[in-house]
């Protein structure tokens, strides 16, 4: 299965990990196989689950902003594909680079974070 050039973590999606694998496990391999099973069938293969979702109304469209619906925890047993937790990325189609942006477990927060994506993208993308 093809995978994208660079797969990027900024600084604030590393903190959000490291908060939740004390509490879930499990996630830094959930997270791999959300990155093969989701992202990569998402814009490689082009098939969509429905586990994948653009995030709406956000005043830039370089680079575009996705949400991971379907994002199954094996530390959260019994809850399957849509166990809670929501990944952030964004895609850069031109670069062929998706960068992790923020990491949630949805019981501890109902959204994204959209401050968070207005400040480093609203500007300019990337580094």
């Amino acid at each position: 299965m093809p995978a994208f050039r660079e797969t990027r973590l900024l600084p604030e999606f590393e903190r959000d990990l490291k908060r939740l694998r004390k509490r879930f496990r499990t996630l830094e391999e959930d997270l791999a196989t959300v990155l093969k099973a989701q992202v990569v069938l998402y814009h490689k293969l082009g098939i969509d689950n429905k586990g994948t979702c653009r995030v709406p109304d956000l005043p830039f469209e370089v680079p575009e902003i996705y949400k991971v619906r379907k994002f199954a925890c094996r530390a959260l047993k019994g809850r399957g594909a849509a166990s809670g937790m929501r990944l952030i990325y964004a895609y850069f189609r031109e670069e062929d680079a998706v960068e992790l942006v923020e990491l949630y477990f949805k019981g501890d927060k109902e959204q994204e974070d959209r401050g968070r994506i207005l400040a480093i993208y609203a500007e300019g993308p990337g580094d």
